[in-house]
């Protein structure tokens, strides 16, 4: 699911980006464009399969907290690459992604407390998302 979530982002977002890659500055250690589905292939695998660790672990509240969790910032970050490139509201963008950030390293406790391994997973995601928040602040900054 969590891949699916991702693939229709994207593919909603297309025209954005190109626009985004003609028209915006970007500021420094800005990775080519080709990085980004990689980097989000690998992260939303992640994603998917702490999500069914935690899921076939024993049912509790830290469980079932994990997992709404993992449904909610799955929501919100389908919702960031809509709101950052097809309408450019870069620096609403930077909010909801802090409130991504937030619902990750959530997220990630919590799944650490079910399962440590499904925990140790989302932590590439929330290092990413913490650099994908300078890019955001730098296009935004760079951008007004």
């Amino acid at each position: 699911m969590a891949e699916a979530v991702g693939a229709l982002s994207g593919w909603l977002t297309r025209e954005g980006v190109k626009v985004y890659e003609q028209t915006v500055v970007q500021p420094p250690f800005s990775p080519p464009s080709w990085v980004f589905p990689v980097v989000w292939g690998i992260l939303f695998a992640l994603m998917a399969i702490g999500a069914v660790r935690v899921y076939l672990s024993p049912a509790g509240p830290d469980r079932t907290r994990g997992l709404r969790l993992y449904w909610v910032q799955l929501a919100v970050n389908f919702f960031w690459s809509i709101i950052f490139f097809n309408l450019q509201a870069f620096g609403f963008a930077l909010a909801w992604l802090i409130l991504l950030w937030v619902l990750i390293l959530r997220m990630l406790l919590t799944f650490h407390r079910v399962d440590r391994l499904a925990g140790w997973l989302q932590l590439p995601y929330l290092l990413w998302v913490t650099f994908a928040a300078y890019l955001t602040a730098g296009v935004w900054i760079l951008n007004r």
